[in-house]
């Protein structure tokens, strides 16, 4: 996320929707996956890959595990973010959604980041009809 982004955190009851919804609105979009453990340092997951979706797994009605999905045609990709105790989006000042994190108990974070954050209503209907 750039210095300028503006983390909003959001409740645990809220992430099932939340992510539910913020998948529809970016499917497709190009997103880069970084994890960043204080024990091993930054790692690159995947990189400019079309996101299918992001899920908040359940366990007895609270959310559990975080699962990614991204890429296109014959190439899934998924990861599965264990036992995350916080979850943000940042988002731009101009109020683009730039992204995702997630951090564990334990520190380590997952980075979800477009590769351009721009509002979703300055690229709808962009491109031509067929």
């Amino acid at each position: 996320m750039t210095d300028a982004a503006i983390g909003q955190e959001i409740s645990r009851a809220e992430w099932p929707r939340f992510l539910d919804e913020f998948s529809r609105a970016h499917a497709g979009w190009l997103v880069t996956v970084e994890e960043r453990d204080p024990g091993r340092g930054p790692r690159e997951l995947a990189r400019e890959v079309p996101l299918s979706g992001i899920s908040a797994e359940l366990s007895r009605g609270e959310p559990r595990d975080v699962t990614v999905i991204a890429g296109s045609g014959d190439v899934e990709w998924t990861h599965r973010i264990e036992a995350p105790a916080r979850l943000r989006v940042h988002r731009t000042p101009e109020g683009a959604e730039e992204g995702i994190e997630t951090e564990s108990a334990v520190g380590k974070r997952t980075l979800i980041r477009f590769r351009s954050a721009v509002l979703p209503e300055t690229v709808d209907g962009m491109l031509p009809e067929l």
